[in-house]
């Protein structure tokens, strides 16, 4: 197929330059191959030998490099929300407040990496799995699909709530965690069923709910478009989005 489009197009390639018949590839810091995507060997390295960052330059580096990464880990923003709250100030450089909290969250960020995480290529003939959690502090998110009874994440997504997500009930702020996930991942679920699982059992009730409170009303509207049905998991069995 490549070889026929550049044929089609005129198109000409240096035989020194190109690789055929490759199990995996290098493509953008990423191995690509086999239906799945991890980090390079180069980048992790790079993480892992990463020194103690002293100032807030150093620590907006290595949050620079493990944010590109963040897909690959499991509520990435709320384990490094102590290295971007040592970045808030006026003053954008010069030495950094590094304190017990910042060290854990550079050394797990730097853990989660080196520990070769893999991510799976999505099967678009297969059912998608969107899996929701929500705290007091942000949201967690995986995208996964089953195979062979396996369950396989595809892409983590986590943000950070702000400070009037906080103040919303405990069913308001699991809903906005569905809608960050849909919205993220809009190009994947486009036309497709797919499957939402949250522990907040609640949720299964959401149109009979929204009808009473206003946001989860305004809530309940913006997944309309989707094709979805919301399944309740117990929360010792839904870690993936935690």
């Amino acid at each position: 197929m490549v070889l026929g489009r550049l044929i089609k197009t005129g198109l000409k390639v240096k035989p020194s330059k190109c690789k055929f018949a490759q199990e995996e590839v290098l493509f953008l810091g990423h191995k690509i191959g086999s239906w799945s995507r991890s980090p390079s060997d180069l980048k992790i390295k790079a993480i892992a030998d990463f020194p103690r960052p002293t100032t807030k330059t150093q620590v907006r580096s290595f949050l620079g490099l493990v944010g590109y990464y963040e897909h690959y880990i499991p509520n990435y923003s709320a384990i490094a929300s102590p290295l971007t709250g040592a970045l808030q100030g006026k003053i954008k450089k010069g030495k950094n407040t590094w304190d017990e909290e910042c060290e854990i969250a550079f050394q797990e960020l730097k853990a989660k990496l080196v520990s070769q995480p893999i991510l799976f290529a999505p099967d678009f003939a297969k059912e998608f799995i969107l899996q929701t959690d929500a705290s007091e502090v942000g949201a967690g998110v995986v995208l996964s699909q089953r195979l062979e009874g396996q369950e396989h994440p595809v892409v983590y997504l986590s943000k950070i709530f702000s400070n009037a997500e906080r103040n919303c009930s405990t069913v308001e702020r699991e809903l906005a965690a569905i809608i960050f996930g849909l919205k993220r991942l809009k190009h994947y679920l486009d036309d497709q069923k797919f499957v939402i699982e949250t522990d907040h059992n609640p949720l299964r009730y959401l149109n009979k709910m929204g009808s009473t409170i206003s946001r989860l009303q305004r809530g309940a509207l913006s997944l309309q478009p989707f094709n979805f049905e919301i399944r309740h998991k117990p929360g010792r069995l839904h870690g993936n989005s935690e």
